[in-house]
């Protein structure tokens, strides 16, 4: 039997990278995955390897910066299952432009809703039905930004993950004796599929020393795992080796620069 088993997981951003990884890993320990994401094809594909692996999951889609879609989604999670027992918020997105400088609010505002406001949203959606069972977990995907903000993510996503890591802390302290345990996962450079936003885009020689989105995804297993008198509130995982970033700060620092800009050097 594993460790899961007969737990209900919710994963969001299930499609690729870190949450696909995380949903192979819970349904292997047993539990039924719900995998979510702005696309269905891919969350299908994961379902797919999912049930090939003699697991359990459902695939669908969610639009994580609408707190109805989301509200809607744990409802249907609680009458077609049962209510949730493990909320692994890792569905994350960067702006474009980094700077803040030459950041648009809009911009801004909805990397702000992507990675901290949909935590709160779904966070508050699943609450209920962890305190009414007496236990209930959830892990969020922040960032080694929060400790070393700068412009390989942006401001607004340092920002973003810091406040998701403050209110991780938050949930910690004030739910903790109602046997809900909150955890966060702080990881630096991950090899995913948003690496390819970046300003500059990393070559292949610098990816083969990032984490791979498994190394993550095995820290978000096994603080969903442990027994239930246990808990991680906090996580730090991070490469080995630290490489020369200086050069994607220095693209970074001038994207979304208005041509006109007195100091931005000639290209």
């Amino acid at each position: 039997m594993g460790l899961l088993e007969g737990k209900i997981a919710l994963v969001t951003g299930a499609g690729t990278g870190i949450g696909k990884e995380a949903a192979l890993l819970l349904a292997k320990d047993g539990a039924t995955v719900i995998l979510t994401g702005r696309r269905i094809a891919p969350l299908e594909e994961v379902a797919a390897l999912v049930e090939a692996a003699g697991g359990k999951a459902f695939a669908k889609s969610l639009d994580i910066e609408s707190r109805s879609d989301i509200f809607a989604a744990v409802e249907w999670v609680k009458e077609s299952l049962g209510p949730v027992d493990v909320l692994v918020n890792n569905a994350g997105s960067a702006s474009k432009v980094l700077n803040a400088r030459f950041l648009s609010e809009e911009e801004w505002n909805s990397t702000i809703n992507v990675n901290l406001t949909a935590v709160f949203n779904l966070t508050q959606a699943v609450l209920p039905g962890m305190i009414a069972k007496g236990e209930g977990t959830i892990i969020t995907v922040s960032s080694l930004a929060v400790l070393n903000p700068n412009l390989l993510g942006g401001a607004a996503y340092g920002a973003a993950k810091a406040g998701v890591k403050n209110f991780m802390t938050f949930l910690h302290n004030t739910y903790r004796n109602q046997g809900i345990r909150a955890t966060t996962i702080l990881p630096g450079e991950t090899d995913t599929p948003i690496m390819n936003n970046r300003a500059r885009p990393p070559l292949d020689s610098e990816r083969a020393i990032m984490l791979s989105p498994h190394d993550v995804a095995r820290a978000i297993a096994l603080c969903a795992s442990l027994q239930k008198g246990a808990v991680i509130p906090e996580l730090h995982i991070c490469p080995t080796f630290m490489r020369d970033t200086s050069a994607d700060i220095e693209v970074a620092r001038w994207v979304g620069a208005p041509a006109d800009t007195p100091d931005m050097p000639e290209t």
